[in-house]
């Protein structure tokens, strides 16, 4: 579903003019300009209303997601803050969420305020393991239908050979870097392939910048990559530092998730091949996405040698990490 053929110029005709006109085709009459968002893979516009509520509109890649898929997305986050979990929620009009406007497919969202959630801050990191803890306790009900799976085929081996494919990587650097990512991607799929886990509904993308800090708590946006996986997946994004600092991160999360979902201290193997297959997924992406002119703009040093020989140097660093013993807490033991 990533097949983003036309979609970079079928953007650069969404102008301000056709933003508004497809806000106000569903009712909703903006009294402010547009404020551009920080989002690439989709275009992400916040504004104040004739009523003085403020929206966020979300227009989707073409030809990333379907319909149904964008669809489970919505109602999945609407079903999350049916049980007061606090998340982004698109707006219902007329008992629909997905609106489409000559050609385009949009969304619209209240907009969530708040400051940025700070890992380092352990209050906060409890606070947010429970109500993961919480998101997952009613994912694990039912499967997805049409959201795509987490796994090593899709985000590592179909990632792999795009970024192969592609020629986008440097000719003086694709011995050195194909090696090593081949290297780390088997290491990556043997430790997957030892460990059988529970799939279960997640948010997917839940790096810190997907939560924001409110009055009231932790408030969680952007589902856009909601998919089928490892309950760990939706944790492990949120460790930083030395591998003290981590087990120190690790633990708090995991002290407030277990108020209401058990977890499996096997998935914490899982860490490493995650992170190696983000790595590799998010090559791919760029790559992807590179006729887009927003990428050359805001990525220009993709284009660049040194990126290459970092990234080189960054998946040998992988590997090792790869090879040493995964995170592993007394409390599980």
């Amino acid at each position: 579903m990533d097949n983003c053929t036309g979609a970079e110029f079928h953007f650069q005709a969404l102008k301000p003019d056709l933003i508004l006109d497809a806000i106000e085709s569903i009712g909703i009459y903006p009294e402010t300009g547009l404020l551009a968002l920080n989002s690439y893979e989709n275009r992400v516009y916040q504004f104040r209303c004739d009523q003085g509520l403020r929206y966020v509109v979300k227009f989707y890649r073409p030809h990333r997601w379907s319909n149904e898929q964008i669809q489970e997305e919505h109602d999945y986050a609407l079903e999350l803050a049916a049980e007061d979990i606090p998340i982004a929620v698109p707006v219902v009009i007329e008992g629909k969420t997905l609106f489409e406007y000559q050609g385009y497919r949009f969304g619209l969202f209240p907009s969530i305020g708040g400051r940025a959630f700070e890992v380092d801050n352990l209050e906060q990191l409890e606070s947010v393991g429970r109500f993961i803890g919480r998101i997952h306790q009613y994912g694990a009900r039912q499967p997805f239908v049409y959201r795509e799976p987490l796994t090593p085929a899709i985000l590592g081996d179909e990632s792999y050979r795009y970024l192969r494919e592609s020629g986008i990587v440097s000719s003086s650097m694709q011995t050195a870097f194909f090696t090593v990512v081949e290297q780390v991607l088997d290491k990556a799929k043997q430790i997957w392939q030892q460990h059988h886990f529970t799939s279960i509904r997640l948010h997917g993308d839940l790096h810190p910048s997907n939560i924001l800090w409110t009055p009231t708590g932790p408030g969680f946006v952007d589902l856009d990559d909601a998919r089928q996986g490892p309950a760990v997946q939706d944790l492990w994004m949120m460790l930083t530092g030395d591998r003290q600092q981590q087990l120190l991160q690790i633990d708090l999360l995991l002290e407030g998730y277990q108020e209401f979902c058990d977890f499996d201290a096997k998935q914490l193997a899982l860490i490493e091949p995650l992170r190696a297959f983000r790595m590799v997924h998010y090559n791919a992406w760029l790559t992807k996405r590179w006729q887009d002119p927003a990428f050359p703009m805001n990525f220009p040093w993709f284009a660049d040698i040194k990126y290459w020989e970092q990234q080189t140097l960054a998946f040998k660093e992988q590997l090792s990490a790869l090879n040493e013993p995964p995170l592993s807490l007394p409390s599980f033991n």
